[in-house]
């Protein structure tokens, strides 16, 4: 045993676990830590009280509601129909399937600028699908309802790519074992394939989540940008940076940071308790 570890010691691909950590740190801390610690720091510029006025603003509360209800409410129909897109992909073979499977990654790859123009392009009073909905009392383009289909666009790959490798490596006899046993579609679901997959799901949601949070260059073009109605957090800030009021920008950037990762904290620990629960 203490050969084998010597062993992979001497013949460890990377350069030793010293300098490896060290590099991984030096790294986190000048990408991630010292630019969100700057973040922090500028906000120290405004009182407490000029704090608090800024970041409870009617409007800043408002553009908080809708952007963190929206991406929300995106990244949950996203693991529904995330789940249904690497179901389909993985367990059935149909003409055409590759090509779906590379649809799937076209909001990875497309400007998001280009995503906007063309969501709005789509769901305008004149455009192919908009001049149908609005006929029905449906208005998408330059509502709160265009800034949800635009966090569903850009939030649906990282579901489906998180799920589909788990389903690819989950055996299809487990769901024939159950069905010999006597279980229905639904107990085989509910009591076999969704506890499996259920931790994939979660981090899948996670990172729809997260994306739909910090979109910008897909929504400003389809949301319509009026304040109270449907502006987004991420514009606000923008706005006061433009206004060069660096401060306020950096105290609304902070509580979305906040409120961003005790969600994210939230969704870890849960995951975390999924695992723990199957015994993994």
């Amino acid at each position: 045993m203490i050969f084998s570890k010597t062993l992979l010691r001497q013949h460890s691909v990377l350069p030793g676990f010293d300098l490896a950590l060290g590099l991984t740190l030096t790294y986190l801390c000048l990408i991630v830590l010292i630019p969100l610690s700057a973040a922090f720091l500028r906000t120290t510029e405004l009182t407490w009280p000029q704090f608090i006025d800024v970041v409870t603003s009617p409007r800043v509360v408002a553009s908080y509601k809708l952007t963190f209800g929206a991406s929300l409410l995106a990244a949950l129909v996203n693991t529904v129909f995330g789940l249904l897109v690497a179901w389909v992909l993985v367990r059935y073979d149909f003409f055409g399937r590759r090509v779906v499977d590379a649809l799937v990654d076209l909001p990875f790859a497309l400007p998001t600028a280009v995503a906007g123009i063309a969501l709005t392009g789509l769901y305008s009073s004149n455009g192919w699908i908009g001049q149908y909905l609005e006929p029905m009392g449906i208005k998408v383009a330059f509502t709160p309802v265009g800034i949800f289909v635009a966090m569903t666009f850009i939030g649906l790959p990282f579901v489906v790519r998180t799920v589909q490798p788990i389903l690819e490596d989950m055996a299809s006899e487990l769901e024939e074992a159950a069905a010999t046993l006597g279980a229905s579609r639904l107990q085989t679901f509910s009591k076999v394939i969704f506890p499996i997959l259920s931790p994939a799901l979660l981090t899948g949601f996670a990172l729809a989540f997260a994306r739909a949070l910090g979109e910008y260059g897909s929504i400003i073009f389809i949301a319509g940008n009026m304040p109270m109605v449907s502006e987004i957090t991420p514009l606000l800030i923008i706005t006061k940076l433009e206004q060069y009021d660096y401060a306020g920008a950096t105290a609304i950037a902070v509580v979305m940071l906040m409120m961003s990762f005790v969600l994210l904290l939230a969704i870890n620990a849960l995951q975390a308790w999924t695992r723990k629960r199957q015994g993994k």
